[in-house]
């Protein structure tokens, strides 16, 4: 079944990509110290303090690894042969899609930090420098932006923008050059 247009291509999937999982640096380390601080302070003490270290020990957890685990954990980037998906929210999920086919900008940004892991943020953009989604600290972003670049261009020639329609194109003659048509 067809909806009016010519069938496209099937649509691979070309990378599927979260942040940089040095982004859980900090995360880890409060863990730990949070660990450390309530096993030493949770002994220390005995009855409703020991109880109130533990709380204390266990909301910090949660704030500050759990919730940034969750965070990172929650956000995808998957690049397919058509389209960019960004999918991202721990409590409320957003998914984005943007068509190669449509054309945007690409930008790439790395810190010093970034450079040395090989990752970096992409901006994409519309094509009035309005930025429509950001890939943050994706490993190894230059080759993620030489593959957008690559993707947008084979797009173009895959979907021209004089695409037509089946009945288009079945009016036409079946959408294949007659003979003495210009080519």
């Amino acid at each position: 079944m067809s909806d009016g247009y010519a069938v496209p291509p099937a649509e691979r999937v070309v990378a599927r990509m979260r942040q940089h999982v040095r982004r859980m640096f900090w995360p880890s380390i409060a863990l730990i110290v949070i660990c450390g601080a309530a096993g030493y302070f949770g002994s220390m003490f005995d009855g409703w303090l020991a109880i109130v270290v533990w709380v204390v020990a266990g909301v910090l957890a949660v704030m500050l690894f759990l919730l940034p685990f969750g965070s990172w954990l929650t956000t995808r980037y998957t690049v397919t042969t058509r389209r960019l998906i960004v999918r991202t929210g721990l409590f409320v999920h957003e998914r984005r899609e943007l068509l190669h086919s449509r054309g945007y900008t690409v930008t790439l940004r790395s810190s010093w930090l970034q450079s040395a892991f090989r990752s970096g943020t992409i901006a994409i953009g519309a094509m009035d420098q309005k930025t429509m989604a950001q890939l943050r600290d994706v490993p190894h972003a230059q080759a993620v932006s030489d593959a957008l670049h690559d993707l947008m261009e084979s797009s173009e020639r895959m979907y021209p923008t004089n695409w037509e329609t089946e009945s288009a194109a079945s009016k036409q003659g079946g959408g294949f050059p007659q003979a003495g048509d210009a080519v």
